[in-house]
């Protein structure tokens, strides 16, 4: 399976309201439940009326389009990263599955991901 590397830095954001979001961003993840509204965004582009912010992401996303039946792609993951006690924010779209993890596990969460046989690649020109 292929997994591409998201080239920029992700926040995390609770926010108080929907005015100050920008719905133009290249990645932009948000969510609206009765209890709190998510945003996850480029580090730079945190709207103004976030009321807490958690810094430092990083994102892989699963390449290609993931069906609906498709059993155990995420929990895979999952249990590699787990075993190395390295946690994991997983979002998914309708497409595919998006896998956020803190910077500071990032390369070792990489290396682990290849050990196991997931081909990783770069924004760009889809090299390592």
């Amino acid at each position: 399976m292929v997994l591409k590397k998201l080239g920029m830095d992700f926040s995390v954001c609770k926010l108080a309201d929907l005015l100050e979001v920008n719905l133009n961003q290249e990645f932009m993840f948000l969510s609206k439940t009765d209890e709190e509204i998510s945003l996850v965004c480029a580090s730079g582009l945190v709207p103004a009326n976030a009321t807490i912010v958690e810094e430092g992401w990083k994102a892989l996303r699963i390449e290609g389009v993931l069906d609906f039946g498709m059993i155990g792609v995420i929990a895979k993951i999952s249990n590699i990263l787990a075993s190395a006690d390295i946690s994991i924010f997983v979002i998914s779209t309708y497409n595919t599955d998006y896998i956020l993890l803190k910077g500071y596990d990032y390369e070792k969460s990489i290396a682990l991901l290849e050990k196991n046989n997931y081909q990783i690649v770069c924004p760009s020109h889809n090299m390592k």
